[in-house]
């Protein structure tokens, strides 16, 4: 991963880079492997999220 510095300017390079961080699931992906999970619990998470995942985009398209 590379970010470009440009006019000196530090403090959007850092923006941009935790933004392509945060995009890519590397933050997620550290998170993750801080501890040991049971794949029971890995399971049980994925679903969380995907449960989740498709409220968002229902009340997303209730929106429009």
């Amino acid at each position: 991963m590379e970010v470009i510095v440009r006019n000196n300017n530090v403090e959007k390079a850092l923006r941009v880079m935790k933004r392509k961080i945060k995009k890519e699931g590397l933050l997620v992906e550290l998170k993750e492997r801080a501890y040991y999970q049971k794949p029971s619990e890995k399971k049980r998470l994925a679903k969380k999220r995907g449960i989740k995942r498709a409220l968002k985009a229902q009340r997303d398209r209730n929106r429009i």
